[in-house]
């Protein structure tokens, strides 16, 4: 994280320089969308550390929800970003202006290398941890080569062109504000369900419950909830046992469930396994609490 908010601030640097000398409003849009890479990478970085402190008396549960709130942010900007970029693209598709000078096609060939690279790198680090941040800060990174590449085709318009095209440039920032938006909503999705406790995939729960009917005594299961905290996954799980076992042994099969899941799927941190007794013929009691 420390490398890409370097990177995008040198990138925000030359690209701002560039297309102010160059006469491209485009690479200008495309240099603050590097500066809010450097805000939001910055915001990511200290809300995923927030989040990895453990649990304490005032959160008990942890502080992993402080991870989707870093996301959130990095959606809020991108929102910021793209409505900046658009308000001074149309103000400018309206003024009479230079086309962007030929150097500056070199210098977005450079940055849209260097962008996707990041892109790549900081997505492989988000999957692999499981990160909703890590992977929203990844499509900022993608949302900003998207950007730079919209510059390159809006520039080679207008020098191609020449006079009467001088506008492209200003039209592909436009454009570029539109995929802005469209990522933010995206993120901005992602971070609102995890924080509302968003059930994650059919396919782990599933998975949860074929490892549970692995460990002796447990005779199925019934209900399964997951929930994702931060960077790590919180399950509750009722499972069916015989119900002439005495209490002890049903509260020793629950803890054996727990060891189970934590072992076999290491992205669970925390698992409550409700014990729930069957008769003979494979019915649950009638007076259960529901």
């Amino acid at each position: 994280m420390f490398v890409g908010i370097v990177v995008n601030l040198a990138l925000a640097l030359v690209k701002g320089a560039a297309g102010i000398l160059g006469h491209s409003y485009a690479l200008v849009a495309d240099a603050v969308e590097s500066t809010a890479d450097v805000i939001t990478s910055t915001g990511v970085l200290v809300g995923l550390g927030y989040a990895a402190k453990p649990a304490d008396e005032d959160h008990p549960h942890g502080h992993g929800k402080a991870e989707p709130l870093a996301a959130a942010f990095v959606a809020f900007a991108l929102f910021g970003a793209g409505i900046f970029v658009a308000v001074e693209s149309v103000h400018l598709i309206h003024t009479p202006h230079k086309s962007p000078a030929p150097f500056t096609l070199i210098i977005l060939l450079a940055v849209l290398a260097i962008k996707e690279a990041l892109f790549r790198f900081v997505k492989d680090v988000g999957d692999d941890v499981g990160s909703t941040a890590l992977k929203s800060e990844a499509w900022h990174q993608r949302s900003d080569a998207i950007t730079s590449a919209a510059a390159f085709i809006g520039i080679s318009i207008a020098l191609i062109g020449g006079k009467g095209y001088e506008t492209a440039d200003d039209w592909a920032a436009l454009l570029a504000s539109a995929v802005i938006g469209f990522n933010a909503v995206s993120i901005l999705r992602n971070a609102i369900g995890e924080l509302l406790d968003k059930a994650p995939p059919d396919e782990l729960s599933a998975q949860i419950c074929s490892a549970a009917i692995q460990v002796p005594g447990v005779l199925g299961t019934h209900k399964c909830f997951v929930r994702k905290v931060g960077l790590d996954y919180f399950v509750d799980l009722d499972i069916l046992v015989d119900g002439e076992l005495s209490v002890r042994e049903g509260h020793d099969l629950a803890h054996s469930v727990q060891d189970k899941l934590k072992v076999e799927i290491p992205i669970i941190s925390r698992v409550l396994v409700h014990v729930e007794p069957i008769d003979e013929y494979g019915r649950r009691p009638l007076f259960e609490a529901q």
